[in-house]
């Protein structure tokens, strides 16, 4: 008999102990400044309801509420990482649910402007441009950043129909301004694509192999910014000019869309070095898609010192 006696009587402590602990915990729950408010605003919850979902009270209580206990959205500290419980009553029930906190919002935000711009074969230092970065001591560069101030304050409006086309010696910072502006454009949550006119080029010819051609020229067309970086630099044929180069400006023209631009030449020496293809020198059709790029954007000259050294 001693043995049984002795562990009814340890059952009977432990079970004391567990009901001192549950008390505890009870009251700590409930004394709770949320719980307590949520409580006080119901009072159509009856004790038996609220012992039976004391678990999610406990659950409520120990989580953080809209960041309030967590520093980013990374070291989210909830069940559900970014999400922010919530309690409420429905048919005399306590219920338990979950909202995007504020980190999570921000975040999404942030993803959502990163993918709003994309690049193809540009430098890591393009991509972190900023326009507040742009400055000016020498006053050669004045008229282009006025240019781009311009077209960003307008922006905030109603998307330009005409983009800028930046000409000027190599390390003035063309290609700079491309970034600092996509970067801009992101924060009005308008789409935007730099790409580099040489590499574009390989690109196109390399999606010819797996058929996804059309789909790429559809996605140049209808970005809400297309940026060209360094057109001219390459020969390009007058398949790419006509067929690829010259559908894109088109498109963008009659939509009204703009495209900026950055080259080492002028319009009209830009001019002379898209007439000149394997087959000879083709005047007319490189004059097509000068008169596209003056319809689509605005000549301004680039000059300073080289700042790449």
């Amino acid at each position: 008999m001693k043995p049984i006696q002795s562990s009814i009587k340890k059952w009977l402590q432990s079970n004391e102990n567990f009901k001192e602990i549950y008390a505890q915990k009870r009251q700590e729950v409930l004394n709770d400044p949320q719980i307590k408010e949520f409580l006080y605003k119901h009072p159509e919850l009856k004790k038996a309801e609220i012992n039976k979902n004391l678990i999610k009270l406990h659950e409520f209580k120990s989580q953080s509420k809209q960041c309030a206990n967590c520093t980013s959205f990374k070291n989210c500290k909830n069940m559900i990482q970014g999400y922010s419980p919530i309690l409420y009553a429905e048919n005399n029930e306590i219920k338990i649910a979950y909202e995007k906190c504020h980190s999570k919002i921000m975040h999404e935000k942030e993803q959502d402007q990163q993918d709003l711009m994309q690049t193809l074969y540009i430098p890591k230092e393009i991509l972190e441009a900023t326009v507040d970065q742009i400055t000016e001591t020498d006053g050669q560069r004045t008229d282009a950043i006025v240019e781009l101030y311009r077209f960003v304050n307008e922006a905030k409006k109603e998307l330009p129909k005409k983009g800028l086309y930046f000409y000027g010696p190599f390390g003035v910072g063309k290609t700079y301004f491309l970034g600092a502006l996509a970067n801009e454009l992101k924060m009005l949550h308008l789409s935007t694509l730099i790409v580099y006119m040489p590499e574009f080029v390989r690109e196109i010819k390399s999606s010819i192999k797996d058929d996804s051609i059309d789909q790429k020229i559809a996605y140049f067309k209808k970005v809400d910014v297309l940026m060209l970086d360094d057109i001219g630099a390459e020969n390009l044929s007058a398949w790419f000019r006509d067929e690829v180069l010259g559908s894109i400006l088109q498109y963008r023209m009659m939509e009204g869309l703009p495209v900026f631009f950055t080259s080492n030449y002028s319009l009209k020496q830009l001019e002379e070095q898209l007439a000149t293809t394997k087959s000879g020198v083709e005047s007319v059709k490189s004059g097509r898609i000068l008169e596209r790029i003056r319809q689509l954007s605005k000549e301004v000259k680039v000059t300073g010192a080289n700042r790449r050294h």
